[in-house]
């Protein structure tokens, strides 16, 4: 079965709201099957409008990775990184 991964485009506006955000996601996150593959880190735009930062959370499957993005603990902690950064946020199933 293929793994679900949330990835994440994003430019931070608010660095001391946006740590709170990072500090309260990531056991949340993790608790829910998810593993950090990327998060921040250097990276070069090769083609289109890039956002400052990117991160990569692997779940065990597409199913599990949208139950995460949808998780009420999660959606009250995504409101400090909606007031606080500009996202693009996916839902993507990897593939088998």
């Amino acid at each position: 079965m293929p793994k679900g991964y949330i990835i994440g485009h994003i430019t931070v506006n608010d660095p001391d709201a946006y740590k709170e955000y990072v500090e309260r996601d990531t056991p949340i996150l993790q608790g829910l099957g998810g593993k950090f593959i990327v998060r921040g880190g250097r990276a070069q735009i090769m083609e289109g409008t890039e956002l400052n930062r990117h991160v990569v959370i692997e779940f065990p499957t597409f199913d599990a990775a949208l139950a995460a993005y949808n998780d009420p603990d999660y959606q009250e902690v995504a409101d400090i990184r909606r007031r606080s950064a500009d996202s693009v946020i996916l839902v993507v199933e990897g593939t088998a």
